[in-house]
């Protein structure tokens, strides 16, 4: 039975993963709003309504017979793990997601479906066996403490009237923002070969597929963690050959640990976000008969610019 497509509400939808759905989701909904931190003027099609992310507001209302709440909120990871941006990094996912399990919970009617982000780094280093939601295994470190307290909050949250879905997330790739432009343009100076031992596992999703899949955990009944990443992850070596194939590039040099420690540190980022392997398989959505528009690397990489 197709689902009501009446009222969608995001929280956190200016970054790019949310504009992205925006885009592409707004069309199947008949009003869209968008909680945000920062002011936009409202459009003809969405309307963007303040909020801080912490306390509740007059933008409580906006969770009233909504069909669909999505909350994509939690500052980026591209970062230095400094003490005060992990605790950030925490917070902003953790009271984004206590703020609106309050703002359900009094809700005369709540959202009929909540899908909280996640991400796929939630699963342990693993180069070898891919993590499906059935018997995936779940990690150890910063970032896989900040996803189990995220997902464990909105877990704890009681709503009998709200089916909710987990999107533990792979690299999203799109044209506008994420890992995709930084990638090419290090491949374009001859920095495209190979990271670290070029072993670590990269699971990826496009951003079309990213929306439809979503689109069809909403109308399919799904509950519960969804792995949200295309059915071909591949190695870093072989990610990063085709991308130089892609941008035309002949030489790519070679990074090592120890190279990658120093970049990261030039940049303000951490390694992790290179070297973990992130095997990811999308179980759920293939035995709910989900096809993907972009299932290998190179069927997406003509969708994106060189």
């Amino acid at each position: 039975m197709k689902k009501e497509r009446n009222k969608l509400v995001i929280a956190g939808g200016t970054g790019f993963v949310g504009e992205a759905m925006i885009k592409l989701l707004t069309p199947k909904f008949k009003q869209v709003v968008v909680l945000t931190r920062r002011p936009q003027v409202s459009t003809l099609h969405v309307t963007y309504v303040q909020w801080n992310g912490v306390d509740g507001g007059n933008w409580q209302k906006e969770i009233e017979h909504s069909d669909l709440l999505i909350n994509l909120c939690g500052k980026s990871v591209d970062c230095r793990y400094t003490e005060a941006n992990k605790k950030a990094i925490l917070d902003s996912r953790v009271q984004s997601t206590l703020a609106l399990g309050a703002a359900c919970i009094a809700a005369k009617a709540p959202p009929k479906v909540w899908m909280n982000a996640a991400s796929a780094t939630i699963y342990a280093h693993e180069e070898n066996h891919p993590h499906t939601e059935l018997d995936g295994r779940i990690g150890s470190g910063f970032s896989v403490d900040v996803c189990t307290a995220w997902e464990g909050i909105f877990n704890e949250i009681p709503l009998n009237q709200t089916r909710k879905i987990i999107l533990r997330m792979a690299l999203v790739l799109g044209n506008a923002g994420g890992v995709w432009p930084k990638l090419r343009s290090l491949t374009k100076l001859g920095l495209g070969g190979q990271m670290g031992n070029g072993n670590q596992m990269i699971s990826w999703i496009h951003e079309k597929d990213l929306t439809k899949a979503i689109l069809f955990a909403y109308e399919n009944e799904m509950e519960g963690p969804v792995n949200l990443s295309a059915p071909a992850p591949l190695s870093n070596q072989e990610f990063m050959k085709m991308l130089r194939q892609k941008t035309g590039t002949k030489f790519g040099l070679p990074a090592s640990n120890w190279m990658l420690e120093l970049g990261a540190k030039l940049i303000g980022t951490e390694t992790e976000l290179i070297l973990k392997s992130r095997y990811v398989m999308p179980e759920k959505l293939l035995q709910s008969g989900f096809k993907f528009e972009f299932p290998s690397l190179p069927s997406a990489m003509k969708m994106l610019q060189t």
